[in-house]
C-alpha cells in the first residue's frame, strides 16, 4: 500500500495570510481559524492511522503554527474590545481617535 502524501501547502498559506492581517482585529481571525481548524483534521486522520500518511509530524507542526497565529488574532482582538470599552463606548474611541489625527496633523 503505498502512503499518501497531507499537503500542508493550503494550512501555512493561511496562517501567512492571517499572520498578514493580525493587525486587523477580525479580519485575521477567519484564515488563521479556517488554518487550524483544517490542520486539526488532518493531524487527527494522521494519529487514527498513522501508517497510511506520510508527513503527519509536519502537518502537526502546520497546525501549531495555525494556532499561535490564531492565538495572536484572539489576543489583539481582545486588546481593541479593552481600549474600546475603556474609551467609554464606540463614539468616545472614535473621538478620541479623531482628536489624536488632529493632534499629528493627519485630516480626516
Amino acid at each position: 500500500m503505498e502512503k499518501q502524501k497531507l499537503n500542508t501547502t493550503l494550512v501555512y498559506i493561511l496562517s501567512i495570510v492571517g499572520f498578514i492581517c493580525c493587525c486587523l482585529p477580525l479580519i485575521g481571525i477567519i484564515p488563521s481559524a479556517i488554518a487550524f481548524f483544517i490542520a486539526n483534521g488532518k493531524v487527527k486522520e494522521w494519529k487514527a492511522n498513522p501508517e497510511a500518511y506520510e508527513n503527519g509530524q509536519a502537518m502537526n507542526t502546520a497546525r501549531i503554527i495555525a494556532l499561535v497565529v490564531l492565538i495572536i488574532n484572539a489576543l489583539y482582538l481582545a486588546y481593541n474590545i479593552f481600549l474600546i470599552f475603556s474609551a467609554g463606548g464606540w463614539d468616545a474611541y472614535m473621538e478620541q481617535q479623531r482628536s489624536m489625527m488632529e493632534q499629528y496633523g493627519i485630516q480626516s
